[in-house]
């Protein structure tokens, strides 16, 4: 299988740090909550690392299985493990997708942010499921859901410009519908001088586009309910397998 990160990896973590400013401390309060227990956190495309760890800081102590399928991503992730003492203790990178990778039994929480849309409905019914099983009692599933929520053309806009020394670095994205319920992204990614273009890579992948309201209903048909947490924009989704008496990060 072809791996449509292979030419973006060198840019993505540099133009993702503005996005994770809001989400990070939005699922460190989602996971901060969370009963305690013994198991593991699993990170589904953990990609460059920033979540992993929100993880660890979020929930000292807790192991976590974070699993990423493009290798030239985990070279990031590694490297991102690798340069902290604490992350190398505790963190696993494991090659592969939500699919193909084993999980423990009692799990204390999945992340799967920026992920949902890679998977195909099928695949997504499957992560439910899973999750249903596998879950440690009073565990949950965090993800996101970003728009658009259904098959639409989106025009291209800029997503991130980030200068670095004396270079300027830019990201590009724009998706045309591909299918009755997924979208084909284009992104370019351009390394500036002055204005200048030095080099740049783009990038094509699938995504399966679905509304909240749908995704909640697949997982509810596992046995998940599904809360929202933090600011709406975020689009941050919690299933839990238990209900629970507590809705002090639930808005």
């Amino acid at each position: 299988m072809s791996d449509p990160y292979e030419r973006s990896a060198e840019y993505l973590d540099i133009m993702i740090a503005e996005a994770w400013e809001p989400l990070a401390p939005a699922l460190a309060e989602v996971l901060s909550v969370v009963r305690d227990g013994a198991g593991a956190v699993v990170d589904l495309g953990a990609g460059s690392g920033r979540g992993v760890r929100v993880i660890c800081d979020a929930l000292p102590q807790v192991p976590v299985l974070a699993v990423e399928p493009s290798a030239a991503m985990r070279a990031v992730l590694l490297a991102r493990v690798h340069e902290d003492g604490e992350l190398r203790k505790r963190v696993t990178v494991v090659p592969g997708d939500c699919a193909s990778t084993d999980w423990p039994d009692g799990v204390h929480a999945v992340v799967a942010l920026n992920v949902i849309g890679h998977l195909p409905p099928v695949q997504r019914r499957a992560l439910w499921n899973r999750a249903a099983r596998q879950l440690a009692p009073g565990g949950v599933l965090v993800f996101n859901v970003t728009p658009p929520f259904a098959p639409t053309e989106v025009e291209r806009v800029r997503m991130a410009h980030v200068a670095i020394g004396e270079l300027e670095y830019e990201g590009w994205a724009s998706a045309r519908p591909s299918g009755a319920d997924e979208i084909t992204w284009h992104m370019d990614y351009e390394v500036l001088r002055q204005g200048q273009v030095l080099a740049g890579a783009s990038a094509e992948y699938r995504w399966w586009v679905a509304t909240e309201d749908a995704l909640a209903a697949e997982a509810a048909e596992a046995g998940l309910t599904l809360r929202r947490a933090g600011d709406p924009v975020l689009g941050l989704c919690v299933l839990e397998r238990v209900s629970t008496t507590s809705s002090q990060w639930l808005i």
